[in-house]
């Protein structure tokens, strides 16, 4: 069992942020920490009420910031949230339970939002078409330009990256000129609180962005159908991302969702390299990504050594107190999804898998788990198993294992591992996901580059910095006779 001591002095009392102004609520909501269950802060249960003055106020203000003024704030704000890189990091730790280490990496992942951001607000992002290309045409030109939205863009975020998935969101839409109100995961929303304070000491004029904290089940339904509502934007889950899709009806939608992302290692893999890598994919940020190694499908020729490989590093992967610096992984989100992994994997074990690391758990503790001979019908891989969990499932060759990654309902993104040039192309050509990494993780990409998948994975809109921005605005054009 896990040590109780606590680890602050008494719990924050945070407010609503409806275009900056700092409201208290009588109801509350407590946020704990995940490793001993203690409460580090209150934030309000806001009403349906609530969201709609923050609505009502976005609405109502036009922003008015010039491209140097937005690139300003944005800068400012990432060079804010880089000096209080350790303050903030120990934050995300508190409400989230995952381990400083890789809440340091999100910081920093965060800042980096900011400061693309604030590069892309400063993107000319005009086009323009000549008119006399045929035989109809003219002695014309015409021009396009990008405008924010009339409306409000309502942002809903997780809880796996409380601050880097509210960065997404927030940061395009400082840097196109839109107004944000934005619903944190009711998991892990302080960081979210925070974002807004740094973007408001940075310059943003409140109304731009308001913070709603409470119960989804009481206040999701306004944030999908308020008449000023616009654009929806969500990172979550494929059951509640339907749910955004049938409620939010006639409105913009972005919809980044879950992911059962594959590691190919063929048979010219170096071994350790691609154990390093599964590794890695799998355990940190404790499995919660949905880019995380979720199955890794190894060929047969190799699958014994690359699996004894990866049992080395998984007993190697340190899981404890996620303030302890030297720890690699914290806890998972909370006690129901840890039994949740627990479970798929005692049904896995019943079904002829073999359990070679851990499946222990306490409280939200899980530990690094590893089974191999897995069968792909199997819940555990079937479903997107949001956890640390490294299923190995053998295949004979290349079209095999295309119709492995291929079987399930999502298509966010890949990893494979291979040097065989013909494997790659046939890799990239074949597979139904959104992106496919080679010698690399499924989850690696830059914060400004396209992001997103198909199938139960999304609509295929994606996000990141430079599409999100797009997603964000209305093309307009216009044509002149020189």
């Amino acid at each position: 069992m896990h040590p109780r001591t606590s680890v602050i002095d008494q719990p924050r009392h945070e407010g609503l942020r409806i275009a900056g102004e700092v409201l208290r609520r009588e109801r509350t909501l407590d946020v704990r920490y995940p490793w001993t269950g203690e409460v580090v802060a209150t934030v309000p249960l806001a009403s349906v009420e609530d969201v709609k003055r923050a609505f009502r106020t976005a609405h109502d203000y036009r922003p008015t910031l010039t491209r140097h003024e937005r690139y300003r704030i944005l800068m400012r704000a990432g060079e804010l949230i880089a000096q209080r890189r350790a303050e903030i990091a120990r934050q995300i730790t508190l409400e989230s339970g995952l381990c400083i280490k890789d809440t340091l990496y999100e910081v920093g992942r965060a800042s980096d939002v900011l400061l693309f951001a604030a590069q892309q607000a400063l993107v000319d992002d005009g086009q323009c078409f000549s008119c006399d290309l045929t035989h109809n045409g003219q002695q014309r030109r015409v021009y396009t330009m990008r405008e924010p939205l009339r409306g409000v863009i309502s942002a809903i975020t997780p809880f796996n990256h409380p601050l880097n998935q509210v960065a997404h969101k927030v940061a395009p839409a400082v840097a196109t000129n839109n107004r944000m109100v934005l619903k944190p995961s009711e998991k892990t929303p302080l960081s979210a609180l925070l974002l807004a304070d740094v973007l408001y000491e940075a310059g943003l004029p409140p109304p731009m962005l308001s913070v709603i904290t409470g119960d989804p089940r009481e206040i999701a339904d306004e944030m999908l159908t308020n008449e000023h509502a616009e654009l929806v934007t969500f990172t979550g889950g494929v059951a509640v991302g339907k749910y955004i899709a049938s409620r939010a009806v006639y409105k913009r939608q972005v919809l980044e969702l879950g992911g059962n992302d594959p590691l190919i290692v063929m048979d010219d893999a170096d071994i350790d390299r691609a154990a390093d890598l599964a590794a890695g994919g799998s355990y940190k940020n404790s499995g919660q990504r949905c880019t995380a190694v979720k199955r890794i499908l190894v060929h047969k020729a190799i699958a014994a050594d690359f699996t004894q490989a990866l049992l080395e590093r998984t007993r190697r992967w340190r899981h404890g107190d996620p303030l302890d610096p030297t720890v690699d992984m914290g806890t998972v989100i909370d006690a129901q999804a840890a039994a949740l992994f627990e479970h798929r994997v005692q049904q896995a074990v019943a079904q002829g898998a073999r359990l070679l690391h851990s499946n222990q758990r306490s409280g939200a503790s899980y530990g690094p788990t590893l089974l191999d001979r897995v069968h792909p019908a199997m819940e555990l891989v079937l479903q997107e198993t949001f956890g640390p969990v490294s299923p190995v499932i053998a295949f004979d060759d290349v079209e095999q294992a295309i119709g492995l990654v291929n079987a399930t309902a999502f298509g966010l993104s890949s990893g494979v591992c291979t040097n065989r040039l013909d494997d790659v192309m046939r890799f990239v050509q074949a597979l139904e996901v959104g992106s496919v990494n080679v010698w690399e993780v499924p989850g690696y990409r830059l914060e400004v580059t396209p992001f997103g998948g198909i199938k139960d994975s999304g609509l295929g809109y994606k996000e990141g910095v430079q599409e999100a921005c797009r997603s964000f605005t209305h093309v307009k054009t216009y044509s002149l006779p020189w």
